[in-house]
């Protein structure tokens, strides 16, 4: 009776050390599990933290540009200065769309940012365009390669990058054609300085589009936030320049 007792308590103590150790993996599972996660978590808010506060940044900046737009357009109504010839109602538009295009941030993720990044260059384009046609005559896109122009490569047949791809040949197809059309004209004086000004224009377009060649769908907020950011650096140095030409 003894030896069974003694037989009974070994057991026992068997399957409770058993149950110690399943639990003593099961937490270090969960604990290694957790360490891994917190890494990831933790990277994702500093992200969204850095994203944030460049908004932020681009926030104050459009606040800026809203108030020197104003004082110097006050100047050009009481007649103390006259704007840049074309300049003025091109950025009455402007100054309303740079807000726009900071507060679109905000709602941009991986999933939306490709249809916003291609409908905003498509605008760019147009309004590119539009000037280039008034400045030199209509303007015709030669059909776009379906290679590219840096690399003799076919285009991916992947989803994002073939969509890319297809992009940046047609923009870039409308960027040589409205080139082409600009050195065709010979003008001088305030009409150089617009057709300077357009041409400058079409090339950042050009190279924009280039750049975006090698763009990959992690690299969505760089794109966008560049893009955006570069708009605001535009639109501020024409308001510093609106009021430059004294009555």
């Amino acid at each position: 009776m003894h030896y069974q007792n003694l037989a009974t308590i070994g057991i026992v103590a068997l399957v409770l050390a058993a149950g110690g150790c399943h639990r003593e993996v099961g937490e270090s599972r969960d604990t290694a599990a957790r360490e891994e996660r917190t890494p990831a978590v933790d990277r994702a808010a500093e992200l969204q933290r850095e994203r944030n506060e460049e908004i932020s940044r681009l926030d104050k900046r459009v606040a800026d540009i809203e108030r020197d737009y104003a004082q110097a357009n006050q100047k050009i109504v009481s007649g103390n200065r006259t704007a840049t010839a074309g300049l003025r109602e091109e950025l009455k538009e402007d100054v309303s769309n740079v807000k726009t295009a900071v507060n679109d941030l905000r709602t941009t993720t991986p999933e939306n940012w490709w249809d916003r990044h291609e409908a905003a260059m498509k605008q760019t384009a147009s309004d590119i365009e539009a000037d280039v046609s008034r400045l030199a005559g209509k303007v015709t896109p030669a059909p776009p390669q379906a290679t590219s122009r840096a690399t003799g490569e076919n285009v991916s047949t992947e989803p994002f990058t073939s969509r890319r791809d297809k992009f940046v040949a047609d923009i870039r197809a409308r960027v040589d054609a409205m080139q082409q059309a600009l050195d065709r004209v010979k003008a001088r004086g305030p009409q150089e300085t617009e057709i300077e000004d357009t041409r400058a224009r079409a090339k950042k377009l050009g190279d924009d589009a280039d750049r975006l060649r090698s763009a990959s769908a992690d690299d969505w907020w760089d794109v966008t936030q560049a893009r955006v950011r570069e708009y605001v650096d535009r639109v501020e140095a024409s308001v510093k320049r609106l009021d430059d030409n004294k009555s």
